[in-house]
């Protein structure tokens, strides 16, 4: 196992979620980041869609005691390399291209590369990627489809995200071959609005008491 896998590998296993957010103003960070870490979920991903992307791993960062921020939607080099200067101590694609995996391999900090079929996810574990990101969950077959990769695909976990709520959450979670899962539902966007962290704190804890109880 190598170092970033096993950095990846730890990370993802601080608790069954990890929140997966678009942050707006980036103001809001490090509130909605320390009412995470305060309900117990201390990995966050932070997408990059929006222009406060950056600028909120790099607030989370500096002054958020215990968190353990990552840029989600990194899709090329160029995206690895500013999230990496932000500051971000992981960073999760959608899925994969042969520059993009270059540029991981090159990296410092590890990356969660996104597959959404058996192939895929192969070509990743011959790259070295045996954690993944199974993206778009629902759509691509839901925890139907990764427990049907459970016996082909052994060495390969997965964290499912798209799709993935408080309601089905357990059910992901109840297979051997996810490691955690992502999912938006711990934040939402009027508790986020509005600043109400400790709403946001609740549903962190919540999540954070999902079990993982293996199939």
């Amino acid at each position: 196992m190598d170092t970033k896998h096993a950095i990846l590998e730890d990370i993802l296993s601080r608790a069954p979620v990890v929140p997966v957010l678009v942050v707006e103003n980036v103001d809001q960070a490090v509130g909605l980041a320390t009412a995470l870490v305060a309900g117990a979920l201390p990995a966050i991903e932070i997408t990059l869609r929006t222009p406060a992307a950056l600028d909120a791993v790099r607030a989370i960062g500096e002054a958020v005691e215990g968190a353990i921020v990552g840029a989600g939607t990194v899709r090329n080099a160029s995206h690895l390399e500013a999230c990496e200067q932000a500051g971000a101590r992981f960073a999760v694609s959608p899925g994969s291209t042969p520059d993009l995996l270059d540029a991981a391999a090159a990296s410092s900090i590890p990356l969660l590369p996104g597959a959404a079929s058996a192939s895929e996810a192969m070509t990743l574990c011959e790259r070295g990627f045996a954690l993944q990101k199974f993206f778009p969950a629902g759509p691509a077959g839901g925890a139907a489809y990764l427990k049907a990769l459970q016996s082909p695909l052994p060495d390969i976990r997965f964290c499912p995200t798209g799709g993935v709520d408080a309601n089905n959450a357990g059910t992901y979670l109840a297979l051997s071959n996810v490691i955690c899962v992502g999912g938006s539902w711990v934040a939402p966007k009027d508790s986020v609005a509005h600043g109400d962290w400790a709403a946001v704190t609740a549903l962190a804890r919540q999540a954070a008491g999902l079990g993982r109880t293996g199939d």
